[in-house]
Order: C-alpha cells, then sequence, then structure tokens
C-alpha cells in the first residue's frame, strides 16, 4: 500500500469508531436494536476494524521491521476473531428485536442474552479484542523505535485499542470519548504517515 492509501484507511478506521459510539442507540433494548442507526453503527465498527487492519499493513510497508509485521499480523488476526460477534450483533440482534416489538413478544429478546454471552462467542470476541489491543501496541512501539514519525504518534491509538475491551463498562458519555480518542489516534498516525511517505521519495 502507498503512504497516501495507509493513510487514508488510518484516518477512516478512527473516523469510524467515533461514528460507532455516536451514532449506536445507547441502550440495549429491543427498541435500539431494532433502530437502523444500530446497524449503521455496528457497520461503522466493523468497517473499522477492516481499515485499521489495512492501514498497519501499508505501516509495515513504509517502517519495513519485523516489529511493524508482527503487530499487523496480530491486527489482523484479532480483527478476524471480533468481527462474526459483531456481525451477529448488528444483523442477528437487529432481526430479533424487530420481530420481537412486530408480534409483540418480548421473550424474543432472551435469545440476544443467549448469543451475547455464549462462551464460544464471548471468548472470541475477548480474544479478539486483546489481540487487537496487542497489535496496536507492537505498531506503536515500532513507529517509536523507527525514528521516521512522531516518537508518540502511535500512542493514541495504542491506548484506544488497549481500553476496548474496559470501556464497554463504563456510562455512555464514555464509550463515545473512547471512540473520540480512537479517531483522535488514527488521525495523527495517520498524518504522520502520509508526512514520512512524502518524506521517503525526497530523501531518496
Amino acid at each position: 500500500m502507498s503512504p497516501r492509501l495507509t493513510s487514508a484507511a488510518l484516518a477512516s478506521a478512527g473516523l469510524l469508531f467515533l461514528v460507532y459510539p455516536a451514532v449506536r442507540p445507547a441502550g440495549d433494548d429491543a427498541a435500539a436494536m431494532a433502530a437502523p442507526a444500530w446497524v449503521v453503527g455496528h457497520l461503522a465498527a466493523m468497517l473499522g476494524f477492516v481499515l485499521l487492519g489495512l492501514g498497519l499493513l501499508g505501516l509495515r510497508e513504509l517502517l519495513g521491521d519485523r516489529l511493524s509485521l508482527r503487530a499487523a499480523a496480530v491486527t489482523w488476526v484479532g480483527a478476524g476473531l471480533t468481527l462474526p460477534y459483531y456481525g451477529a450483533e448488528d444483523f442477528g440482534l437487529h432481526v430479533i428485536a424487530r420481530r420481537s416489538l412486530r408480534d409483540g413478544a418480548p421473550a424474543l429478546m432472551e435469545l440476544a442474552g443467549e448469543f451475547r454471552f455464549h462462551p464460544v462467542a464471548m471468548t472470541m470476541f475477548a480474544a479478539g479484542l486483546a489481540l487487537l489491543g496487542v497489535g496496536t501496541v507492537l505498531a506503536a512501539v515500532a513507529v517509536r523505535r523507527s525514528g521516521l514519525m512522531a516518537a508518540w504518534s502511535a500512542a493514541p491509538l495504542a491506548l484506544g485499542f488497549a481500553l476496548f475491551i474496559p470501556q464497554f463498562f463504563g456510562p455512555y458519555p464514555l464509550r463515545v470519548a473512547h471512540g473520540a480518542l480512537i479517531a483522535v489516534g488514527g488521525l495523527w498516525l495517520a498524518a504522520e504517515t502520509w508526512r514520512s511517505g512524502r518524506r521517503a521519495p525526497a530523501a531518496a
């Protein structure tokens, strides 16, 4: 990937992780899950995971070291484990909630809890998010060691993903603030990637 595409992927990923909590309804009841905004918000997160992986792959091409390669690989595995859960949250729970409201059958919402707390689903989800945190921290270390970018330019993004699991247990405004942190991190790293990519041909 070119530095321009890498920068675009990182910036877009950051902004999508802000769209996710800002658009997603605040509640976890049938009305929230049945809303179109539920689908839009979770879809933004899923696209964000994909673009994050692409961004770190491009970052590896720019830095060219083993650590950034490990960061990209770990991030891709983390995204792969996380996306099935998000897909079911987005589309499966949305369908269940709409049917529950349409048929006046609140008991249907018990299916949402059965899915969310299924041991295999929860394990994959938690492991995926943990690996995303590890991958972005490795990327931040690689950026700091490279000397090509501002030393702490990948730190906010890494912090955002390291806090991805804990933020689920906070109040909803905190979750929006968490999305803003990832957006700032993605934009800062994107800007540094853009600058570094432009400096490299000039140095050559």
